[in-house]
């Protein structure tokens, strides 16, 4: 199986990028990884609700581009489904015995993701009501895919 993560915005804090490059490597030996970063749309500070929805679809155009049909999707949204990690990685297990060899994640741009993302995911996912930066999120994200996979492995690394 595959893992692609697909992310709005640049990823510009150095420790950040050295976490998610740690990770990256520890999943190397599970999977392989994709990391696609898309570039974001500028937000006015007094953006009208048309403007936020036309800057959502142009992130969701750019987003839907990177996914085929065989992806079995997960997006990042504050209404999804919360779990433990137990269950998230029971998640991943039972997308690729359903036959999909890539999963992939999406966390949106400062605004979300538009309708059409959402749609399009198999699943929607939280990790809570915080209100995390995006940038965090990536780091918190595939720790958590590292432990998903450790979890299959009965490895003490979850405990």
């Amino acid at each position: 199986m595959k893992v692609k993560i697909i992310t709005v915005g640049k990823l510009k804090e150095k420790y950040l990028k050295e976490g998610i490059a740690e990770y990256s490597k520890r999943l190397s030996r599970f999977t392989k990884l994709e990391l696609i970063e898309l570039p974001d749309e500028k937000t006015p500070d007094n953006a009208s609700e048309a403007e936020k929805i036309a800057i959502m679809a142009k992130e969701a155009e750019r987003i839907l581009a990177k996914i085929s049909e065989r992806e079995y999707v997960m997006a990042l949204a504050i209404e999804g489904q919360q779990f433990p990690s137990e269950t998230f990685s029971q998640t991943l297990a039972n997308a690729t015995l359903s036959g999909y060899s890539t999963l992939t994640f999406i966390i949106g741009g400062s605004l979300g993701l538009a309708p059409e993302v959402k749609k399009r995911a198999h699943q929607l996912v939280s990790f809570g009501k915080l209100t995390l930066p995006h940038q965090l999120m990536r780091l918190v994200l595939i720790e958590q895919i590292y432990r998903a996979f450790m979890i299959q492995q009965g490895s003490p690394y979850h405990k």
